[in-house]
């Protein structure tokens, strides 16, 4: 896995494909640094893999295809993933990812998560 910080000039997502072993799968990169505001990944999902369905309770997530096809299903809607595809998921809407055949990367980005917190049960 290639991190990146605050300092680096980025990465170049065909190099980063190139090195990621074939197996490989789940976050290729993510953003670092302990003054960011953002957390980005791009992750790659193996072919016909999946994401269950899950709810984001508190974060807005943007969605790029980077290469390969998918599906993204977000609040019972499907949509394509493939490279140039930009969505936005809202937050507390259900949403999951499904590769297809030949897999998919795709990048997300949100606000930081908080740190860890005590909270009153709901």
């Amino acid at each position: 896995m290639t991190d990146s910080d605050a300092h680096d000039d980025g990465v170049i997502l065909d190099d980063l494909l190139r090195e990621a072993a074939a197996h490989e799968a789940g976050a290729l990169w993510r953003l670092t640094g302990d003054d960011r505001q953002l957390d980005a990944n791009v992750v790659r999902l193996r072919p016909d893999a999946t994401v269950a369905e899950h709810v984001e309770p508190d974060l807005d997530v943007l969605v790029v295809g980077l290469s390969g096809e998918g599906a993204l299903r977000c609040a019972g809607t499907l949509h394509d993933l493939r490279p140039g595809v930009l969505r936005l998921l809202p937050r507390g809407a259900a949403r999951g990812v499904s590769a297809g055949p030949d897999g998919v990367v795709y990048l997300t980005v949100h606000r930081r998560r908080p740190g860890l917190a005590i909270r009153p049960r709901p």
